[in-house]
Parts: C-alpha cells; sequence; structure tokens
C-alpha cells in the first residue's frame, strides 16, 4: 500500500514549521522595536544552530517573456532551497507586502513562502504563510 502525501507531509510544511520555531526564539529573546537586519541576523543564526541550509539575500533573475531582463530580486531567506522567508519589521503587515512574497515565490519557482513580521508584541500575529500553487 502506498502512503499519499497529504499538505502537513510536504517537506515545505516541516520546513515552515522549524523556521515558526526559530522566529519565536528569536522574538522571545529580543522583542519588537529593532532594525529587520537585527532580526535577519539573528534569525539565520538561530536556523544555522538547527542544521539548516540558510542564504541570505539570495538574487533571482526576473524573466520576462521568456527572456532575462538584466534585472534581480533580493530575497531576504532561502532555507534548504525550499522556502522562502520575507523579514519585516514594521508596525502593519501592508498588503503589499503578501503580494511581494507572493511574486517572489512565483518567479523563484518556490512553492511555500513566510512573511514575518517581528515588530509586534505576539509573533503568531505577524506570521503569515503563502503558497503558491505552481
Amino acid at each position: 500500500m502506498v502512503k499519499q502525501l497529504t499538505d502537513m507531509d510536504k517537506p515545505e510544511n516541516k520546513l515552515a514549521g522549524r523556521i515558526i520555531e526559530a522566529a519565536i526564539t528569536v522574538h522571545r529573546e529580543l522583542g519588537p522595536g529593532l532594525l529587520e537586519s537585527v532580526y535577519h541576523t539573528c534569525l539565520c543564526r538561530e536556523l544555522t544552530v538547527m542544521g539548516l541550509n540558510v542564504q541570505r539575500e539570495v538574487s533571482v533573475p526576473v524573466i520576462y517573456k521568456g527572456e532575462q531582463t538584466g534585472q534581480l530580486l533580493r530575497l531576504d531567506l532561502m532555507v534548504e532551497n525550499l522556502l522562502v522567508v520575507e523579514i519585516k519589521s514594521s508596525f502593519e503587515l501592508l498588503p503589499v507586502f503578501k503580494l511581494q512574497l507572493n511574486t517572489y515565490l512565483k518567479i523563484s519557482q518556490k512553492r511555500l513562502g513566510l512573511l514575518i513580521n517581528f515588530n509586534v508584541p505576539l509573533l503568531k500575529d505577524g506570521i503569515v504563510r503563502i503558497a503558491n500553487g505552481l
């Protein structure tokens, strides 16, 4: 009998849980109100300690109608070459942030992304999961 993978069994979803765990650790340690770059550095450190492969500020070429434009997107984090993480330290999560991450997922051809806003009292209120149907 072949076991069919559920959404929760997919590697991206398990990875997202580990990233959220690391983000919560960082938020508990530092709290809200710091610069995005501080959270970026600390989250990378926490993910690396967990044994995850983390790439910072990954450049992805923009392809338009099958041709490279010469423009590059800069993704905050790519974890295990599976999941895009966009880090914010904003008073609120603007709708454009979600659209931005969705576009990053499409252009990078990744299935799942996390938008994490550290500038909130409870981090769970600052996390948005966005899936790309590919």
